[in-house]
């Protein structure tokens, strides 16, 4: 995910945020914070959220969370009181307010490969694609087998590469565990925790193939 807002231009994949040329120091946790509240924009998203997406399974104080905020906010020169890009939602959440343009989702029609998980299509346009239990994974699973950003896939000129990110249950791929990344075929399925993915291939700006056995 790459957006612009302002003079800041953030880069998920790169793991960096600049004020023009300059880069901007944010600690991990405010930098995933600050991915959660762009990538769910402009919806608020709650408190309890936010804690399950930036620190699951972990009990941290109340203090936590507000703390995290200011220092995003001072990072990006942001006034609580009045607010360009993080808003306080009153016993609820935060929100990401300000005018952000970030890279389109392509329609369904125009990807080259498709991920179908538990009866739901979605669709992988060319870049980098996180699976995993973290908000901002674009396959998002729910079992508690599965790493917060447990796997990638890198889909570029139609070719579909899926690389495990050091989970801690393993990515299987026809059967076997991962050992690194390995090219996906059309029609293979992928299982992290007890989620099976399976991949559909087909030609930009027409439908997915059907499944084929």
């Amino acid at each position: 995910m790459s957006v612009q807002f302002d003079e800041f231009v953030f880069d998920e994949d790169r793991r960096q945020i600049l004020r023009g040329a300059e880069p901007v120091h944010l600690e991990p946790k405010a930098f995933e914070l600050l991915a959660l509240l762009l990538s769910r924009r402009p919806r608020a998203v709650s408190k309890r959220d936010i804690h399950e997406a930036i620190w699951p399974g972990t009990s941290v104080s109340e203090s936590s969370l507000p703390g995290l905020v200011a220092d995003l906010r001072v990072a990006l020169g942001d006034d609580r009181d009045e607010p360009r890009f993080i808003r306080t939602v009153r016993r609820y959440g935060y929100a990401f307010c300000g005018t952000a343009v970030g890279d389109p989702i392509p329609a369904l029609d125009a990807c080259r490969w498709v991920a179908m998980r538990a009866g739901h299509e979605i669709p992988l346009p060319d870049g980098s694609h996180l699976i995993g239990r973290a908000e901002r994974c674009r396959i998002r699973c729910k079992s508690k087998r599965v790493s917060r950003c447990h796997a990638q896939v890198h889909i570029t000129a139609g070719r579909a590469v899926i690389e495990d990110l050091g989970s801690r249950n393993g990515t299987w791929l026809r059967g076997e565990r991962l050992r690194g990344s390995s090219e996906i075929q059309a029609g293979d399925t992928v299982c992290v925790g007890s989620d099976a993915i399976r991949f559909v291939a087909g030609a930009a700006g027409a439908s997915p193939l059907a499944d084929r056995d």
